[in-house]
């Protein structure tokens, strides 16, 4: 047994002394530096540095918006997780079941990257979309595998804590993808901005080589599931343990709760440009103040559950996520004031954090860990998919009417959210801690 799995042995993690002890651990390192390798490509690939990338070169909003839709293997990522439960990737299997298809994703993300970055979109979008879908496989995958990882590496209790430190990596790796890159574009251009950003991709590689493979006891019984049913086997678990009416609000709950954050995600970059600030500005102040300030916000969260649990800091954290648009409201009405680009960007991330962290444990408490992979991706995709179909005819809506009323309606979108939390209030149940003499974290699957 690897080291995190005795620590999960010996330690409860809950309350304030546990939460110390489990960002203490090995893991918590290791989930750092994984969290960095699937942080660095999203912004290039499939968000923010690249809309804004593009909006530079002279591209138009709804065209900006079409083209985010490339990215949408990030949304999909259940659809082949299941071959990522099954069995290790040939020819890399020595490294195991998780690590081979984690080395394989890692490198054709730093492929990806090195090709994006000598396109010319200006002179035509069909080479960038097609690296975008390649990238944003390969970064969905990297993703799958990341966090089926960590929560095959330690128990529910443990889960608050390294979702945390998963999220400090993500989140420095945001500042590197989004003021790095924007700085050396400012600077340098957009080609070595890229080449950079490929080149960085060693440090998550590396990690892969070194780390241990988690323990999973349950491996033969999914392994003897045939191809079709490691498709369906997961979502008939999920809705067995569940019941088919909590399993559907469940599902419906995960995907609204941060969609009016989502749906505004690709507009920022050009909003920022449109407001009149410059590349360099925005990398100071939404790229590198902004990430620490949703790095507060995670770290906020972690320690928010373990002292408080899930249901009410799902509460916070939507409506957080929802109010926190309304403060773009002030850019939008003071256009080039560096003030408010701070104050709306210190509202935004630390909002994002806060619930970014709240999500990521509650969704881990859902998780079969026969299933680890293909569960935590369905819900990971259902927790994007809404806001990245609406972010994609996005610009049309802010043509069609403002920036202002774009923010204002996307505050409104929590009011389904907030009905659905109402009915699932009393059937959400936080997670026991686990002390020595209680089942291991791998004995049985971690459901609410």
């Amino acid at each position: 047994m690897n080291q995190a799995g005795e620590s999960a042995e010996k330690l409860s993690y809950r309350g304030w002394r546990g939460i110390r002890a489990a960002f203490a651990t090995p893991s918590a390192l290791t989930m750092a530096l994984l969290g960095f390798g699937s942080g660095l490509p999203f912004l290039l690939i499939a968000s923010q540095t690249l809309s804004t990338r593009l909006r530079d070169v002279g591209l138009q909003l709804g065209e900006i918006g079409l083209i985010s839709l490339a990215s949408f293997f990030y949304l999909l990522k259940f659809v082949w997780a299941p071959l990522i439960d099954r069995s290790a990737l040939p020819l890399l299997a020595w490294l195991g079941r998780r690590r081979s298809w984690l080395l394989a994703a890692q490198v054709l993300v730093t492929v990806s990257l090195f090709a994006l970055g000598s396109m010319r979109p200006e002179l035509g979008v069909a080479g960038l979309v097609g690296w975008v879908l390649v990238g944003s496989f390969a970064g969905a995958t990297q993703d799958s595998v990341v966090d089926a990882y960590r929560i095959e590496i330690a128990p529910e209790s443990a889960q608050a804590a390294l979702a945390a430190t998963y999220i400090l990596g993500y989140r420095i790796a945001l500042i590197v993808a989004g003021a790095g890159a924007l700085y050396l574009a400012q600077f340098q251009s957009w080609t070595v901005s890229y080449f950079c950003m490929a080149a960085l991709m060693l440090v998550p590689i590396v990690t892969t080589l070194l780390s241990p493979e988690p323990v999973w006891p349950q491996a033969t019984v999914v392994r003897r599931i045939d191809f079709l049913g490691a498709f369906w086997q997961p979502i008939v678990s999920f809705f067995t343990t569940n019941g088919w009416k909590l399993a559907l609000g469940l599902l419906l709950f995960v995907g609204l709760f941060k969609f009016p954050d989502q749906v505004i995600g690709v507009m920022a970059g050009p909003f920022y440009l449109d407001s009149g600030f410059t590349k360099a500005d925005i990398a100071t102040v939404s790229k590198l103040f902004g990430i620490w300030m949703s790095i507060l916000g995670a770290f906020g969260g972690g320690l928010a559950i373990a002292a408080f649990g899930f249901r009410r800091m799902l509460l916070v954290a939507a409506l957080a996520v929802a109010l926190s648009n309304l403060a773009f409201l002030l850019m939008a009405h003071n256009p080039g004031h560096l003030w408010a680009f701070y104050a709306a960007l210190s509202a935004d991330n630390v909002a994002q954090g806060f619930a970014g962290t709240v999500l990521v444990a509650f969704m881990s408490s859902l998780t079969d860990r026969n299933f680890t992979a293909t569960q935590y991706g369905l819900l990971v995709s259902l927790a994007n998919l809404p806001g990245k179909f609406a972010g994609g005819v996005s610009g049309y809506l802010v043509e069609a009417t403002s920036y202002s009323a774009f923010f204002t309606l996307s505050a409104l979108t929590v009011v389904p959210t907030l009905g659905l939390l109402a009915w699932l209030w009393r059937r959400i149940k936080e997670p026991v801690p686990r002390t020595a003499g209680s089942a291991h974290a791998h004995d049985r699957p971690a459901h609410p």
